[in-house]
């Protein structure tokens, strides 16, 4: 299992005879403008179905929702108010203002101005999550068919051929990542087909399914499908370490711009999951993204676990020594 806690060399502890630098994803979700770009390729070259029937939602623009075993990028369509903005201000959030149009009125034959207005009353936040690709991976460490696996880029993976679908990945994961692939519907579909009320044969299914970081194509030494076709370069690829240097690099820059609510996530080796593959910048608290704030990946505690554990059994067995020794006293 190798380490528990802490920073680490994931690669290292799973005892890769090729030595690759980490690979890992850096989003910065000031720059992204919900385009779903990053969905569509992920899905394209995945060959992941959709989930679920094609109903609107009602959240916004997000009609995919969540993560979840067919849909390995999300993008999230955050609307916030005047009172959601005030409460992000008192944190120091100084916001970035993206505005929305002002139309012609159909009256007159004027131009539309689409010069963005300062809109303090109401601002969207958008952000491309996906799997974190942990450190110290719960859905790895509690995985007892060895499905879940570390690559030598020290990303996380699933051999869809081993995976029982078991389940324990998805209590495993901190984030909710991880599920066990279905059509997406609450009732099963008895019609086959791509049109509403149908749904096309799901490959892999009731198996554990997640973000790979396109480990057929890192292998190529290509670039993940997502970051490939982010066109404002909010998804970045490379090397963690160099990831996290143009994190640290870009929220410095915010800040000298006064945008003082820029934070980093994932970026801390010594959270509770040794910090992440995929770190996010971020444009409030992460609870409003749908973030833990404070992720642990439940095979941290084994360490205390154990100890507790023989603390309990040694007093059982003083206990039981001290009845019997105190029994064979009173009959003599």
């Amino acid at each position: 299992m190798g380490q528990l806690t802490g920073p680490s060399d994931p690669s290292a502890d799973a005892a890769w005879h090729i030595h690759e630098d980490r690979r890992g994803f850096f989003t910065d979700t000031s720059v992204c403008i919900g385009c779903k770009a990053c969905e569509v390729a992920c899905k394209e070259w995945n060959h992941n179905p959709r989930d679920g029937d094609l109903e609107f939602t009602g959240m916004s623009y997000d009609n995919s929702v969540s993560l979840g075993a067919s849909t390995w990028r999300h993008v999230a369509f955050i609307e916030q108010d005047e009172d959601r903005i005030e409460q992000a201000r008192e944190t120091g959030a100084a916001l970035v203002s993206l505005g929305m149009p002002t139309w012609r009125d159909d009256d007159t034959d004027e131009a539309p101005d689409l010069t963005p207005p300062d809109t303090p009353e109401f601002r969207w936040l958008m952000s491309s999550d996906v799997c974190k690709h942990c450190t110290h991976a719960g859905c790895l460490d509690v995985c007892p068919t060895g499905a879940m696996i570390r690559t030598e880029f020290g990303t996380v993976v699933v051999q869809d051929d081993i995976c029982n679908g078991c389940g324990n990945c998805v209590a495993g994961c901190p984030f909710g990542v991880v599920e066990r692939r279905s059509d997406g519907t609450v009732a099963p579909t008895t019609r086959t087909g791509e049109r509403k009320g149908e749904q096309p044969e799901i490959p892999n299914h009731g198996v554990a399914q997640k973000c790979t970081l396109c480990y057929d194509r890192l292998k190529d030494g290509q670039t993940p499908a997502c970051a490939q076709t982010c066109p404002t370069e909010s998804i970045r690829f490379g090397t963690r370490e160099d990831m996290v240097a143009k994190a640290h690099e870009r929220v410095a820059d915010l800040h000298a711009r006064g945008m003082t609510e820029a934070r980093l996530y994932g970026a801390n080796p010594n959270d509770g999951v040794g910090g992440t593959g995929s770190v996010f910048l971020l444009l409030d608290e992460p609870e409003v993204y749908g973030l833990p704030p404070d992720p642990r990946v439940p095979t941290a505690d084994l360490p205390t676990m154990y100890r507790r554990a023989g603390v309990a059994v040694a007093g059982m067995l003083a206990a039981t020594a001290v009845s019997f020794l105190g029994g064979r006293g009173g009959r003599r």
